[in-house]
């Protein structure tokens, strides 16, 4: 399974989310120091779920990144993480 389709899943079971994106952002870090290079490395997520309601910015990405740490400590490299709550689009 491909490094986006595990993040996209474990989003999905960790958050049950109105809207999910996942963005492959390898390319755009091609050849910068501590980059991999296998094209699964870089990622941006943009997620939406009533389980954000109420945290803190700061809450949500510690959330986000708990339910990626496996991720996190193995292919990812780095995560743009926009996570809101339903009203705050």
């Amino acid at each position: 399974m491909s490094v986006d389709a595990t993040i996209r899943r474990r989003l999905e079971d960790a958050f049950g989310p109105a809207e999910i994106e996942v963005i492959n952002e390898s390319h755009l870090h091609h050849g910068h120091a501590g980059s991999p290079g296998s094209g699964e490395s870089h990622f941006r997520v943009r997620i939406v779920s009533e389980r954000f309601r109420g945290l803190s910015r700061l809450e949500r990405h510690r959330l986000v990144n708990e339910a990626l740490a496996a991720e996190l400590a193995g292919p990812i490299h780095a995560l743009a993480i926009d996570a809101r709550a339903p009203d705050d689009i």
